[in-house]
């Protein structure tokens, strides 16, 4: 059977197998380029005849529609993510400064007053922070002062005794101040060699001996 096409001439059906196979042809490639992550191709939809297949391409764009929408809601929540985080990296920092206060409580001295827990990371960011100081201010001797620990064992005197050390490479001296009579005994008791670094039981103690005395004042 034979129709007549718009233009007059006849269709024996041919032309509507042909606009099928590139629809479908379309389609295809439309998924193709989703897969690639392209979610702004859509699949062309020739009227809204009520056809299966135009109900089935429709149901496509409105599946990309949605993957973009998922899309966006996550780089949204991606920035507002890394926004925290950065956020938390700042409170951060500012409490590890807080938790490592360098003094200068005279040009050339430094002072590090120490309190509460000192582990393995605080020690090691505590050095870290006095040392920066030390070269940036051109510290001649830095004061640390442990008057806020009652109670140290042996890895906390091992981690201050390094911290000296590191100090004393940088041209520096490094002081010891408010040792308890509790920590002094543990000193002993433990056979801890502070031949390495100056102690004194007070800051002023510290000051008066290594500044004053040594400015003729």
């Amino acid at each position: 059977m034979t129709r007549v096409t718009d233009d007059g001439g006849n269709d024996d059906g041919n032309g509507a197998g042909t606009h099928l196979t590139e629809d479908v042809a379309d389609a295809l490639l439309v998924l193709a380029n989703v897969a690639d992550g392209d979610l702004d191709t859509r699949v062309r939809v020739h009227g809204d005849d009520g056809s299966p297949l135009a109900t089935l391409f429709a149901g496509i764009n409105e599946m990309i529609e949605a993957l973009r929408a998922e899309r966006e809601r996550g780089v949204a929540y991606q920035a507002e993510l890394e926004d925290k985080l950065t956020t938390i990296e700042r409170q951060r920092a500012a409490i590890r400064e807080l938790s490592t206060p360098v003094m200068e409580v005279w040009e050339g001295v430094l002072c590090v007053p120490v309190v509460g827990i000192v582990d393995s990371a605080r020690s090691s960011q505590m050095t870290d922070v006095l040392l920066q100081a030390i070269v940036d201010k051109r510290t001649r001797c830095a004061i640390i002062d442990i008057t806020g620990i009652e109670v140290m064992d042996t890895r906390t005197v091992d981690h201050f005794i390094r911290m000296a050390r590191a100090v004393r490479l940088l041209g520096a001296e490094c002081v010891l101040t408010g040792v308890s009579p509790g920590i002094a005994h543990t000193m002993v008791s433990m056979g801890i060699d502070l031949t390495d670094v100056t102690t004194h039981r007070s800051l002023r103690e510290a000051l008066k001996t290594h500044v004053l005395a040594r400015r003729g004042r």
